[in-house]
C-alpha cells in the first residue's frame, strides 16, 4: 500500500502535460523541471560540446525536412491560379486588381483604350450609310437587333425612299414589310417616319448637327444622337450600347447601369477628342471578343490589364473559337465596309455565307 500512495503521489506532476500546448498554466511546471534537469545534462562536461560540431548536420536536416513541408504548399498556391484558369475562372496571379485610386484608375483606362487601338485600327461605325440621314435612319433601326440585319435591310429601304421627305409621304405598310426583317417594324415605322417628317418641317429636310435638337426627334436618345454626331458630324461623343456598358463596368471604370451615367463617368477618364473612337474600339471588342455569356479571355489581348480576366474561357484553344467576324475569319457586319477593314464583307439579304 506504501508503494501504491508513493506511485500516486509521483503522478500528479505528469497530469497537466496534455494542457501544455494550449495553456500557459502547466508551462511553468515544466521549465521547472527543465531547469532541475540542465544540470544533469550538462554533467557530462566537454563532450557534449565536442560533439556540437557532430550534430550541426542534423540541425541542418530539420530545416530540409520544413523546406520540403513547405514546398508543396508553395506550389499549391503557384498552381491554384493555372487550375482555376483552366476552369473558366480568374487565377490571382494573372487577373490584376482594380485600381485604387482615381489617378490608377485613369492611367489604366487610357492604357487600355491604347491598347485597343492597336488591336482595332480600324474600328469604325458597323452601319452602311452615304449621309447623315442614312445614319441616323439605319442606327433608329438597329435597336434590338443586329448592325448586320439593319444593312442588309437598308439598301431596299433608301432605294425607295432616299430622303426625308420621301419617307415622310411614304405609306406606312409599305415601310413596315421593308423593315420587318430587323424586328419591332411597326414601332420602328412610325419612329422614322415620323423623324423623316420632322426633319422635313422643322429642319428644311436636313440632319441638325447638334445634341439637343436630335434629342427631340421621334425615336432618338442620346445614344443614336452621339452615334449620328460622332460619325456624321465629327462631334466627339460616346456611344453606350449594351456592349459598352458591358465592358466598362468588367474594366471597373464605372459600376453604373443608366447609360447617362455611364457616358458621364467613362467620358470623364478620357478627352473629349478621343470619345468617338473610344466607342467604336470598345463596341468592337465586346463583339469580336468580350462576348456577354461567355467572353474568350484565352484568346484576349488585352487580358494582362484586365480585372475580369477569367469570367469566360481562358484556354488558348479553346478561346480561338469563340472568336467573330474578322477576328475569326468571318465576315464582317457592313455590306460596304471601309478600305482598311482587313475582314470580308458581309453577304446581302438572303445571300448564303
Amino acid at each position: 500500500m506504501a508503494n501504491e500512495g508513493a506511485s500516486r503521489a509521483a503522478r500528479p506532476p505528469a497530469e497537466p502535460a496534455p494542457a501544455e500546448g494550449p495553456g500557459e498554466t502547466p508551462a511553468a511546471p515544466a521549465r521547472q523541471a527543465s531547469a532541475k534537469r540542465a544540470p544533469a545534462k550538462k554533467a557530462p562536461g566537454k563532450a557534449a560540446a565536442k560533439k556540437a560540431p557532430g550534430k550541426a548536420p542534423a540541425k541542418k536536416a530539420p530545416g530540409k525536412e520544413a523546406a520540403a513541408k513547405k514546398a508543396p504548399a508553395e506550389k499549391a498556391s503557384v498552381a491554384a491560379p493555372a487550375g482555376k484558369a483552366s476552369g473558366g475562372k480568374a487565377g490571382s496571379a494573372k487577373a490584376p486588381a482594380a485600381p485604387r485610386t482615381r489617378t490608377g484608375l485613369v492611367r489604366q483606362a487610357r492604357r487600355i483604350n491604347r491598347e485597343l487601338a492597336d488591336v482595332y485600327p480600324y474600328a469604325h461605325p458597323e452601319l452602311d450609310f452615304e449621309n447623315p440621314f442614312q445614319l441616323l435612319v439605319a442606327t433608329v433601326l438597329s435597336a434590338q437587333t443586329t448592325d448586320l440585319r439593319v444593312n442588309q435591310t437598308t439598301p431596299a429601304l433608301f432605294a425607295a425612299y432616299p430622303t426625308p421627305e420621301d419617307l415622310a409621304a411614304a405609306n406606312p405598310e409599305e415601310v413596315e414589310e421593308l423593315i420587318r426583317p430587323t424586328g419591332f417594324f411597326r414601332a420602328k415605322t412610325k419612329s422614322i417616319m415620323g423623324l423623316s417628317a420632322a426633319l422635313r418641317d422643322e429642319f428644311d429636310g436636313e440632319v441638325p448637327g447638334r445634341l439637343e435638337d436630335l434629342v427631340k426627334l421621334p425615336g432618338v436618345g442620346r445614344k443614336t444622337a452621339f452615334v449620328v454626331l460622332g460619325n456624321a458630324f465629327g462631334v466627339p461623343g460616346i456611344t453606350v450600347d449594351t456592349h459598352f456598358g458591358r465592358l466598362v463596368r468588367r474594366w471597373k471604370w464605372t459600376e453604373e447601369t443608366d447609360p447617362d451615367k455611364v457616358e458621364a463617368a467613362v467620358g470623364a477618364l478620357f478627352p473629349k477628342s478621343e470619345w468617338t473612337m473610344l466607342s467604336h474600339r470598345v463596341i468592337f471588342h465586346g463583339r469580336r471578343i468580350c462576348h456577354s455569356r461567355k467572353p474568350a479571355c484565352g484568346a484576349c489581348p488585352i487580358a494582362p490589364l484586365c480585372p475580369s480576366y477569367g469570367e469566360g474561357e481562358t484556354d488558348p484553344e479553346k478561346a480561338r473559337k469563340l472568336l467573330k467576324y474578322e477576328k475569326g475569319g468571318m465576315p464582317g457586319q457592313r455590306l460596304k465596309p471601309p478600305p482598311d477593314y482587313p475582314g470580308k464583307a458581309a453577304p446581302p439579304l438572303g445571300a448564303a455565307g
